[in-house]
C-alpha cells in the first residue's frame, strides 16, 4: 500500500480513541437491554421499534428541513439497505427473541460473537486482522462469556429464539460491513432519517401480521416505564448512540468499531446491578477486565499497522 493511499484511507487516530467518543458509544449502547427490559413488558417488539423509529422521524425531520441537511447523493439505496440491516434485522431480532422468552445471557453472548464474525470477513472489505488482534477478539469474547455466565441458562430455549440470535447477529456484521463499504461517509441527520424511514416500511407489514398492529395501538400500555424506555429508546440510542456508531464506522475500520461491542455486556451487567439489583459476581468483574484487554489489543494492534 503506497503512502498515499494509506494516509486517504478511513483510520483512527490514537488521540481519538481516547476521546470521550468510543466511551460515550458504549455506555449509550449498553442501555439497549435496560430499555428492552423496561420496554418490552408493555408492547410487542416490532411496534416498539415502529414507535422508535416514529418518534426519531419526528425529531429529525424538522431539523433536516430548517437546516437544509443534504441528502446523500447517489448513495440512498445503500444508506436504505445498511440501515435495513442494522435497525431492522439487528434490533427485531434481538428484540423478537427476548419477547419469546430467548435467556439475556445467551442471546447476549450469541450476539457477542460479532468482532469475530467480522474479523473473518475483514478481507471482502480491504481489512487484514494481524494474530495479535485475533489474540484480542478471542480474550474478548471469553470476557463476555465470564461476564454472562450467571445468566446462561437453558430455560426459554427455543429454535425460534436461536434463529432470530443468529438473524440478529449476521444482520449487524453484514449492516456494518455494509455501510462501511459503500456509504461510510454521509450527513448523519437525513442519512438517520433514510434508514429509519426505511426501517419503518419494512417492519409495519410484518407487525400487522405478527403482532396484530393497529392504527389505535390497542396492543401498547402506555405505562411510565414504556413513555420512559420509549423515550430514551429515541434520543440516547436511535440518535445519540446511532451518531456515534456511525461516525465511528466513518473514521475507523470495522473490526476496531465491532471490538467496541465487547464491552457492551459487561457495562449492561454493571447497569442491571444498579438499577435492578442483579448479581455481579467476582467472576464477571474479571469477565470486565478480561474484555476490556481484548479490546485494547485489537485497537492497539490496529495503531500499530498504522505506524510507518
Amino acid at each position: 500500500m503506497s503512502p498515499g493511499t494509506r494516509s486517504s484511507a478511513p483510520s483512527v487516530t490514537r488521540d481519538s480513541w481516547l476521546s470521550p467518543v468510543p466511551l460515550l458509544f458504549v455506555l449509550l449502547w449498553s442501555t439497549g437491554f435496560i430499555v428492552a427490559k423496561l420496554g418490552l413488558p408493555y408492547a410487542p417488539p416490532l411496534t416498539f421499534l415502529i414507535l422508535r423509529c416514529l418518534g426519531v422521524l419526528a425529531v429529525l425531520l424538522p431539523i433536516v428541513f430548517l437546516w437544509r441537511a443534504p441528502w446523500p447523493r447517489g448513495q440512498l439505496l445503500h444508506v436504505a439497505v445498511a440501515g435495513l440491516l442494522l435497525q431492522a434485522g439487528y434490533l427485531g431480532g434481538v428484540w423478537a427473541a427476548i419477547k419469546l422468552g430467548m435467556p439475556a445471557g445467551l442471546t447476549a453472548l450469541i450476539v457477542g460473537m460479532q468482532p469475530i464474525l467480522t474479523a473473518a470477513l475483514a478481507p471482502l472489505i480491504g481489512e487484514r486482522v494481524r494474530p495479535r488482534q485475533w489474540l484480542g477478539f478471542l480474550l474478548g469474547l471469553c470476557g463476555v462469556a465470564l461476564v454472562v455466565h450467571a445468566k446462561l441458562h437453558l430455560g426459554g430455549l427455543s429454535a425460534a429464539g436461536i434463529g432470530l440470535c443468529l438473524f440478529a447477529l449476521l444482520c449487524i456484521t453484514a449492516g456494518t460491513m455494509y455501510q462501511k463499504r459503500w456509504c461510510p461517509g454521509f450527513d448523519l441527520r437525513t442519512g438517520t432519517v433514510i434508514q429509519f424511514a426505511a426501517t419503518v416500511a419494512a417492519l409495519v407489514p410484518l407487525a400487522i401480521w405478527l403482532e396484530g398492529l393497529d392504527p389505535r395501538l390497542s396492543q401498547v400500555s402506555w405505562s411510565l416505564d414504556f413513555i420512559l424506555a420509549w423515550l430514551w429508546s429515541i434520543f440516547a440510542l436511535s440518535i445519540g448512540a446511532i451518531f456515534l456508531l456511525f461516525t465511528l464506522i466513518r473514521r475507523s475500520r470495522a473490526t476496531e468499531v465491532t471490538s467496541l461491542l465487547y464491552l457492551t455486556p459487561p457495562t449492561t451487567a454493571v447497569m442491571a446491578w444498579l438499577l435492578f439489583g442483579e448479581a455481579f459476581s467476582p467472576l464477571a468483574l474479571a469477565g470486565m477486565a478480561v474484555a476490556v484487554t481484548g479490546v485494547a489489543f485489537v485497537v492497539k494492534q490496529a495503531h500499530n499497522k498504522e505506524t510507518p
